[in-house]
């Protein structure tokens, strides 16, 4: 194969083979790419990267593997050689992001050599500046810098594998080109496997016969029909499950009608070919644009569109048929997203630059075929042609390190887009999430504000609103933006759970039970319902529905310490100490540092009516650690060694210890338990433990 490179260098009179320059060229453009995308090299996990990979327990679980490719679990689209890769790496490095960051990368180095060699093999002159641009141009950053775009640049793979075997076998040079043809045929279906928007490359294939000037007759069509019928399977499967399983019908399609979405992909098309020729102010999620069908300046980019296509019809007859190629293969790769097929996306933002990663492939490729002509053409003035485009590559490899850069960390990757964006809803919610997360809860607060004033139907929003506010103690607002929340998505488990523990904590607690089994009903697995409806049932006393509900929550998530402390108070009040202890010492063993295990324990230990369950060394140890994590300043802490020092003959040490609980109470007003101290301080001077089967929460 022999590549279209126009630099040759005599060493000792004798000039490079194709091929070693094809591998030094190779080499460098390696090297230059990985370099440039050296700020994202150790970048962290961003946006729904948590969800791909953090929080997928399809990466973890013994069946995932099947579950990947045969279940509806995925938690986006199905994806499932995309999850596959996840997993092998999360077996490999765990959470290091800096192995997947290397992975896409390494991706996207081996997408440009592609890209060269599917040219080059197409005889497009400059296939080695256009693959140089497609590695160089920081309109891919996004795909490459982002984790979760993984789908995006392993598609990409296979895809341009696809078609570099495609052009294999339609050669009637080849030989055993059958051999191709299933190649062709399995690197589509695993492209497909790793993102349905290579379902558009049947496309690519016509394209590449009309460029080649090949007769697309009967048999070539039925050739083709194979990849087409993957193709339209795979976008079926990806538009059911955008709309029924992801319920993308239920939030976007509502928005935009028929016209409005004709509008919408003419604007995109001019939009993404800007950002190729001038890839200035590129954001993670641009502003979203408002279309009116009742606005004529809408529908400008319409009759731009098609002046264009009537331009490049004519221009055929004297520039060949390579910028019609070009031009439909750019809108036929861009059409499962530029407004036909409603996204989820399309709440924030009509256009992303991982939506071109491929389709700039036809403007790059053109644009070089061009300048490379050019060179040819007017031989005198090639150095200066040449210099250019190679000042073009820096400039683009440069503006490339500052884009990979705004990808470091999620604040940054915020804060980047709110200053390009300062209107993004979208931003402000989620830079409010990371800095709820940092502790600095006012900050989050203002954040979320700003996005309701922009978007005030915006369910998730009051959501985490009333969680900052609870945060900061204000339960009677953060009940009322919870409450917002649930009756704009009440089918929205997680917004129920959170308004049963506001409700609960108010006091409301028949109140906050029902919300905690509508999110049951609505999400049967859901832990943080089931422990939420636990901790109420016993708030309310019903032991039995309380200890039935912690099983059922444990069964869900059995390392969690709290559940296993609620289920031991639960069997405690209902009489049954020696398992109670079980499950304390279990929580103990999750989280040693746990105040209310360690406290409820050692009171247990130390007044139960069961001598053979008391222990007051054991007591003693247990309360002291609560005591010293807590520096002396809980009451029930201090009341708890108390009564572990009488247990184990320490009176003096239980009185005085009672005494400064008891002074603590009277400081906080809690009369009740500065009355119970007051008896048993009492009790302690007569040189007599206490005895009590009640817990202590």
């Amino acid at each position: 194969m022999a590549f279209d490179i126009t630099i040759e260098r005599r060493i000792s009179g004798s000039v490079f083979s194709p091929r070693i320059r094809g591998c030094v060229f190779g080499l460098l453009l390696a090297a230059v790419t990985i370099l440039v995308y050296r700020p994202a090299w150790n970048g962290g996990f961003l946006w729904d990267d948590d969800e791909y990979v953090i929080n997928n327990d399809l990466l973890t679980a013994s069946d995932g593997l099947r579950r990947i490719w045969f279940s509806l679990d995925s938690p986006s689209q199905y994806f499932p050689l995309t999850y596959s890769t996840f997993r092998i790496e999360h077996a490999l490095w765990g959470l290091n992001t800096t192995g997947y960051h290397w992975v896409n990368l390494l991706l996207h180095v081996g997408n440009a050599l592609l890209v060269w060699a599917v040219l080059a093999r197409l005889k497009v002159p400059g296939a080695w500046l256009a693959a140089a641009i497609f590695a160089l141009h920081p309109v891919q950053v996004e795909s490459v810098a982002w984790i979760t775009e993984r789908k995006n640049v392993l598609m990409g793979f296979f895809f341009l594998l696809t078609l570099l075997a495609w052009i294999a076998f339609v050669d009637e040079r080849t030989r055993r080109s059958w051999i191709f043809y299933c190649l062709a045929l399995i690197s589509y279906a695993l492209a497909l496997s790793a993102k349905a928007t290579a379902c558009t490359l049947p496309a690519a294939l016509f394209l590449i016969l009309w460029l080649q000037k090949k007769p697309i007759a009967m048999r070539r069509l039925m050739q083709i029909v194979p990849f087409v019928v993957l193709g339209v399977g795979m976008g079926l499967l990806a538009v059911w499950w955008e709309r029924y399983h992801q319920g993308t019908n239920r939030e976007v399609f509502p928005f935009l009608s028929p016209i409005e979405r004709i509008l919408v992909a003419s604007r995109a098309i001019w939009f993404y070919l800007s950002k190729i020729f001038w890839p200035s102010n590129l954001t993670f999620i641009y502003p979203r644009w408002k279309i009116s069908p009742a606005d004529l300046l809408d529908y400008f980019w319409l009759p731009v569109s098609i002046a264009a296509c009537v331009a490049i019809y004519f221009l055929r007859r004297y520039v060949g048929r390579g910028v019609e190629v070009a031009a439909a293969f750019f809108v036929a790769t861009l059409s499962p997203v530029l407004g036909f097929i409603m996204l989820f996306t399309f709440r924030y933002t009509f256009a992303a630059d991982h939506y071109q990663y491929l389709a700039c492939i036809g403007p790059i490729a053109l644009a070089s075929a061009g300048i490379i002509s050019l060179s040819n053409k007017f031989a005198q003035y090639r150095a200066v042609i040449v210099s250019a485009a190679l000042l073009v590559l820096a400039s683009l490899g440069t503006l490339t390190w500052r884009q990979a850069a705004t990808y470091a960390d999620i604040e940054t990757l915020w804060r980047t887009t709110l200053a390009k964006n300062p209107e993004c809803w979208m931003a402000h919610t989620n830079l409010g999430l990371v800095l709820f997360e940092k502790g600095k809860i006012d900050d989050a607060i203002a954040h979320y504000r700003s996005a309701l004033q922009m978007q005030p139907d915006w369910w998730d929003a009051e959501y985490n609103l009333g969680t900052a506010l609870l945060a900061k103690g204000q339960v009677d607002e953060a009940i009322l933006h919870c409450e917002k929340a649930v009756s704009m998505r009440p089918t929205d488990p997680d917004a129920q759970v959170s308004l049963g523990n506001l409700l609960h904590q108010k006091g409301r607690i028949d109140d906050a039970i029902a919300h905690y089994q509508k999110a049951i009903m609505l999400h049967p697995d859901h832990f943080l319902a089931h422990y939420g409806l636990g901790n109420a049932l016993l708030e309310k006393g019903e032991l039995d529905s309380a200890i039935q509900v912690c099983r059922s929550a444990l069964l869900l998530r059995p390392s969690d310490a709290d559940c296993h402390t609620t289920l031991a108070i639960a069997l405690e009040e209902k009489g049954n100490p020696a398992e109670a202890i079980q499950h304390y010492q279990k929580a103990l063993e999750l989280a040693p540092r746990s105040i209310s295990a360690l406290t409820n324990l050692a009171w247990l230990l130390a007044t139960s009516q069961d001598a053979s369950l008391r222990n007051g060394s054991k007591a003693v140890e247990l309360a002291g650690q609560a005591d010293r994590l807590v520096g002396g300043t809980n009451t029930r802490v201090l009341r708890t060694l108390a009564a572990a020092y009488a247990e184990n003959g320490e009176f003096a040490n239980a009185i005085r210890t009672g005494r400064s609980a008891m002074q603590l109470a009277r400081m906080h007003g809690e009369d009740a338990l500065t009355t119970d101290l007051d008896q048993q301080i009492a009790l302690y001077q007569l040189g007599m433990p206490y005895r009590d089967t009640a817990k202590q929460r």
